[in-house]
């Protein structure tokens, strides 16, 4: 198994296979509107600005899991990120990312790109980087900002 072998459903219900992501550099994130870490989504965005035309992705997982500061629904969630943030990346369903319900996408990245703590997600914004190849390089903590991670996707770029 690998990074392409998995599909997710996007914000407006349809099931997206994480092939179509072949041949770009991804950062996977799980997400929530009301963390303080909620401002990381102006920073996502600027990213993805910055790089998208260079073949770079970021896909946002909503997640309710932390303390529940993702209650709203699909619909709310995505207004939310947009009209706050201008999210114009990718953005999923609500998952849960840890437990026996975990998507399995997320078991997945947790087994290939360990915590500090074991395998678990500690928290929102929690961010995941694959390189071209489907191969998960790096796992960054909550509290890594956006811009601290631009050198390592240039690398990869």
């Amino acid at each position: 198994m690998d990074f392409y072998d998995f599909s997710a459903r996007n914000m407006n219900g349809k099931e997206v296979k994480m092939e179509e992501y072949k041949g770009k550099v991804t950062l996977v994130v799980n997400t929530a509107s009301k963390c303080g870490l909620t401002p990381q989504l102006e920073g996502l965005e600027n990213l993805y600005k910055e790089y998208k035309d260079r073949g770079f992705e970021i896909l946002g997982f909503p997640c309710n899991q932390f303390a529940h500061q993702d209650p709203g629904t699909n619909k709310e969630i995505s207004q939310f990120c947009l009209l706050n943030y201008g999210v114009t990346f990718t953005m999923f369903e609500k998952i849960d990312v840890n437990g026996e319900g975990a998507h399995p996408l997320y078991k997945f990245l947790k087994e290939e790109a360990k915590g500090a703590l074991g395998n678990a997600i500690k928290w929102n914004f929690t961010k995941f980087l694959i390189d071209r190849e489907g191969k998960v390089i790096k796992r960054y903590a909550p509290v890594v900002t956006p811009d601290k991670i631009k050198e390592d996707i240039e690398k990869l770029l």
